[in-house]
């Protein structure tokens, strides 16, 4: 992950003055232009190259070799008008370009999720706190997430997973510390309805939404508006949480949901993915949404 006090800056010294100024902004290390510089630049986690995009890419391109591994890239002209994510979008570029953004810049950004703003593979990942393990998958999904919603689904072992090739599958880090919430609402429910429940339970649990690692729900609930659009809104990955692993857990709260096959929704789902399995807020009803929140 791009950390800024892992940021090299590359400017030839007629623009020092120019190069200072994002120096102080980004906490970064300035380094001038000469002949070996970008193969000492790459070894940082981010570069910032002032200068003309044909230079940066002349430069960069014998040192390139996968999206996965290559050094995150933004270009900056000597004017400082505007930031061009150009390599590494999905990994620190895109981010990097948009805080240069925040000092006065034009953030430019081409990743198509991203132009069209549409989540990614690697967006989701980072938020889950997670891995991709099948690298090659996420040009499939991505495509797939510029035209609709993918849902996101848990598993919990022991199992064996066969997927097809346009199934990305991503390995949870460790979630210590992390807060789930779970949420169950009524079909066709209003994404107000939700949002407002949620921030009602994160009040009450005395939980910081920048402590939510992601939120989740029952697989029953894929596709449902109100619930998604909390998501967006709060920018936090869903979780879908298929019906056989949310049976496993037992939520200390009953549920009409028992109608339906489950043990429940908010608590189950919450308790399937959370690190700890521990409920630290019990099911909550605010009219036609539940919440619960695990750890």
């Amino acid at each position: 992950m791009m950390t800024d006090k892992n940021i090299a800056i590359i400017a030839f010294r007629r623009d020092e003055a120019k190069a200072g100024r994002l120096q102080q902004h980004l906490d970064a290390d300035l380094l001038f232009y000469d002949e070996g510089v970008f193969e000492k630049a790459l070894s940082y986690s981010a570069v910032v190259a002032i200068m003309a995009v044909g230079i940066a890419v002349r430069c960069v391109a014998p040192f390139l070799r996968d999206k996965w591994s290559d050094t995150p890239l933004v270009v900056v002209d000597s004017n400082l008008t505007f930031a061009i994510s150009l390599v590494g979008g999905h990994h620190g570029a895109n981010e990097l370009a948009l805080k240069l953004g925040e000092f006065g810049l034009v953030s430019v950004i081409t990743t198509a999720t991203e132009a069209h703003q549409r989540p990614s593979v690697e967006r989701i990942t980072k938020q889950l706190g997670a891995r991709v393990v099948n690298r090659a998958s996420t040009k499939s999904v991505n495509l797939a997430l510029l035209k609709d919603d993918v849902p996101v689904v848990y598993l919990s072992g022991p199992k064996i997973v066969l997927v097809d090739d346009d199934v990305s599958v991503v390995e949870k880090k460790d979630l210590r510390g992390k807060f789930i919430v779970g949420i169950g609402a009524h079909r066709n429910i209003n994404s107000d309805k939700v949002i407002t429940s949620i921030m009602m339970a994160l009040e009450s649990a005395g939980v910081s939404i920048d402590d939510v690692s992601f939120f989740a729900t029952a697989e029953l609930k894929k596709g449902e508006p109100g619930i998604i659009g909390a998501a967006e809104h709060f920018a936090k990955p869903l979780v879908y949480v298929s019906h056989d692993v949310i049976n496993m857990m037992n939520p200390p709260s009953a549920s009409k949901a028992v109608r339906l096959g489950l043990v429940g929704v908010c608590e189950p789902s919450a308790l399937a993915v959370a690190y700890k399995k521990t409920i630290v807020l019990p099911k909550q009803i605010y009219g036609d949404v539940t919440i619960a929140i695990a750890k």
